[in-house]
């Protein structure tokens, strides 16, 4: 019988940030672009610019969380931007298999809160308060453990 595979799903996963362990219900931003730089050179017979990397940019990470009862670990982490001691920590990102270890793993450095959206509330609605953060970083880098 032939080994098929198929690919990881994306429900299944692990964020570690330096706080309390209470789980993420959605990570979303892990992504990286390039500038383009265009140059031609004067005496080039070609009528088109020629492209070379340039420097790279990084997306912001947001994430999302259930909000707890006695939980301020996203407030106090975002006021120490707020007076100017900007704590930096390098988080974790884990893309699980079903016995729960980690198969893809992405690194990412010195991340600090530039966004903190609280829970919407609504008397009609029945769903569960989300807190959502975004993050600046200085990249990340990703492992394959599979």
């Amino acid at each position: 019988m032939a080994n098929t595979s198929y690919p990881l799903p994306k429900f299944h996963f692990s964020v570690q940030w330096g706080g309390s362990q209470i789980a993420f219900t959605e990570v979303s931003g892990l992504n990286k672009e390039m500038d383009i730089i265009e140059h031609r050179v004067g005496s080039s017979p070609e009528f088109f610019k020629r492209k070379m990397p340039g420097l790279q940019k990084n997306g912001n990470i947001t994430l999302k969380r259930g909000v707890f009862e006695g939980d301020n670990e996203f407030y106090e982490w975002y006021n120490t931007v707020a007076m100017n001691t900007v704590e930096r920590r390098d988080i974790i990102i884990s893309l699980l298999n079903e016995k729960h270890d980690p198969v893809v793993v992405w690194k990412v450095r010195e991340c600090f809160i530039v966004s903190l959206k609280c829970t919407d509330m609504k008397s009609d609605a029945n769903e569960a308060g989300i807190d959502t953060v975004e993050l600046a970083n200085h990249g990340f880098t990703m492992e394959n453990l599979g």
